[in-house]
């Protein structure tokens, strides 16, 4: 029996939460008066899922294939840079099998906008909607997290190589 080379990879990122910038989350922009700091559109969400797809493929983390001293990155879309990093997995006879993701935010409520940033992330993975998963979490009222002075995401992804 065959079971494929399966590997799998873990990504985090983290971004204070700003005035006056886009909230942007799995590929879906919120309808608030705030935002993420950051170079590109900060979707954290979307950073964790880069890294954890480029950890499993062995290779370095989102910040070395898109620097945030480089001005193309700049207000860059992360969609973009996701579908690039699943190019580069492409590239290595890789693909995602599926993502497991958790937002960690105070605010806003993220449910309701669940369902479309799993079908904003599978687009650009290049996954079926149901191979992603995105759970939302607080984290309590503890930290920085907590006071709601940044948002967070841990990713999980498998991916196989073919």
């Amino acid at each position: 029996m065959t079971t494929g080379n399966f590997r799998v990879g873990h990504g985090y990122d983290i971004h204070r939460i700003v005035a006056g910038r886009p909230l942007v989350l799995g590929g879906v922009r919120f309808a608030v008066d705030y935002g993420l700091e950051g170079h590109s559109d900060a979707d954290c969400l979307t950073h964790a899922i880069c890294d954890a797809l480029l950890g499993a493929a062995g290779l370095p983390d989102i910040g070395h294939f898109f620097p945030n001293t480089d001005p193309a990155w700049k207000n860059i879309d992360s969609q973009v840079l996701l579908r690039r990093v699943a190019a580069e997995l492409k590239t290595r006879r890789l693909s995602p099998v599926n993502i497991d993701a958790t937002v960690i935010a105070e605010k806003p409520t993220l449910q309701p906008q669940i369902a479309a940033m799993k079908v904003a992330l599978a687009h650009s993975a290049g996954l079926p909607v149901e191979a992603v998963g995105i759970k939302a979490t607080t984290h309590e009222g503890v930290g920085e997290l907590g006071r709601g002075a940044a948002i967070a995401a841990h990713a999980v992804v498998l991916i196989e190589k073919f």
